[in-house]
């Protein structure tokens, strides 16, 4: 049993469809990204699993579980956990208080220091600007400081959306660095990525999505070899 499956999924803005019956799985352990162009139904895909939107039509399973229609706090009790695109994370809030409200659901207060020790062992510039408001870090440690907010929820599966997006390339490849490290500490992880020479680097496996439907799959090194993908993603011929 896949950790999580994506059936038939339909997904609609109003009179707009932003995604055309995809179908998709992640195993547990794996990392597995989605790339594709802007407005290709990746972010759409992502919000949809968190139950941030509905589908018209279409399941999405965790754990054998169906939580097409659960709550999203609820979705967050039960370890799939989004780091949503541009990091949104609460500015007028210290570091340590944005990643105490990652923990907002937990009760254990042990548990929840130790997973703060973790979090600044993965971050040390985190640990170093803790009292520091959020909306003065820098680009990179934003996004730092959304990740950490989402591991302080526990996740068993992480939604990743463009956390490569708007960072300087030494960022990047820390950034993915920490990707590997949290996913070989247990946690599998779905990334949505424009940079796919970035994602195949760390992905299992992967989807490409156009207009709203999967057009290939495959391991990395299968897509990363593919004419069309390197084409249109990786700067090739």
């Amino acid at each position: 049993m896949a950790l999580l499956e994506i059936k038939d999924l339909y997904v609609s803005y109003g009179a707009i469809r932003a995604l055309h019956g995809i179908s998709f799985h992640v195993e547990e352990g794996e990392v597995v990204t989605l790339i594709g162009a802007n407005g290709a139904g990746k972010s759409t895909t992502l919000q949809t699993i968190s139950g941030i939107l509905r589908p018209d039509r279409g399941q999405v399973l965790y754990e054998g579980q169906d939580i097409t229609r659960m709550r999203t706090d609820t979705i967050v009790k039960s370890g799939l956990i989004q780091v949503p695109e541009g990091r949104r994370i609460f500015a007028p809030l210290t570091v340590r208080e944005n990643l105490e409200m990652g923990a907002f659901t937990r009760t254990d207060k042990q548990e929840i220091a130790e997973s703060m020790e973790r979090v600044f062992e993965l971050f040390p510039r985190l640990k170093e600007r803790v009292e520091q408001m959020g909306g003065t870090l820098s680009g990179g440690e934003q996004q730092m400081l959304a990740v950490g907010r989402a591991l302080m929820a526990k996740p068993r599966l992480l939604l990743m959306d463009e956390p490569s997006m708007g960072l300087a390339p030494i960022l990047v490849e820390e950034i993915f660095e920490i990707i590997e490290e949290i996913n070989g500490q247990g946690v599998t992880i779905l990334l949505v990525e424009q940079n796919a020479h970035m994602a195949f680097s760390v992905a299992n496996r992967g989807y490409v999505l156009e207009t709203g439907a999967i057009h290939l799959e495959g391991s990395s090194q299968e897509l990363e070899q593919n004419p069309q993908v390197r084409a249109a993603y990786l700067g090739g011929d």
